[in-house]
C-alpha cells in the first residue's frame, strides 16, 4: 500500500512538472488517500497483530 502511495506521489510530482496539473492534482489526491488507508492498516496491525502466546 504504501508503495502504490509513493508511486503516485512520484507521478504527481513529474506531471506538476511537465505542467500537468490535472493529473498531477488526481494523482496527489489518489496518493493522500493511500497514505491515509495504509496508517489505519498500520495502526490496526500493530494494535491486533502481537498476541502473546496462550
Amino acid at each position: 500500500m504504501l508503495g502504490w502511495a509513493i508511486s503516485f506521489l512520484v507521478l504527481a510530482l513529474i506531471a506538476g512538472f511537465l505542467g500537468f496539473t490535472g493529473i498531477a492534482g488526481a494523482a496527489a489526491g489518489i496518493a493522500k488517500i493511500l497514505f491515509v488507508v495504509f496508517l489505519v492498516v498500520f495502526v490496526i496491525s500493530l494494535i491486533f497483530g502481537r498476541r502473546p502466546p496462550a
